[in-house]
């Protein structure tokens, strides 16, 4: 049996792509080596980092105030920074950064209304 070993991309519509790129670039240090797409080598995922595949109940409030099917998270190396980061090129954050075992978690919404969940994953001990 085929196995699925990882997420290949995130692909979803926006009104200027290249916009919208260019805000990810310059507000969370997207690689900049197109202006319609990044890429994310596998070793640049810190220690305790995982790519998450989770399908939500159609019910579910966590993608509000977002009117989309879907939601991304994206890991980042620091958190408060990030959020820093997007609130000076205009996103509005989403409720305040909670902290869990497995790490810290903060969302924002961006310029083109999706909701985006931001992860820094907790250290592991040695």
């Amino acid at each position: 049996m085929a196995k699925v070993l990882g997420v290949g991309g995130i692909f979803f519509r926006s009104r200027n792509p290249q916009a919208l790129m260019a805000w990810y670039q310059a507000h969370l240090g997207f690689p900049a080596e197109s202006g319609d797409y990044a890429s994310f080598a596998p070793t640049a995922m810190p220690a305790g980092g995982s790519t998450v595949f989770s399908p939500f109940k159609d019910t579910t409030g966590y993608f509000a105030p977002s009117k989309r099917e879907f939601m991304f998270n994206l890991v980042v190396d620091d958190l408060d920074q990030a959020l820093a980061q997007v609130v000076a090129g205009g996103a509005e954050l989403v409720g305040d950064p909670q902290t869990f075992d497995y790490g810290r978690f903060g969302w924002f919404m961006d310029p083109d209304g999706n909701k985006v969940e931001l992860w820094q994953p907790a250290v592991a001990a040695k």
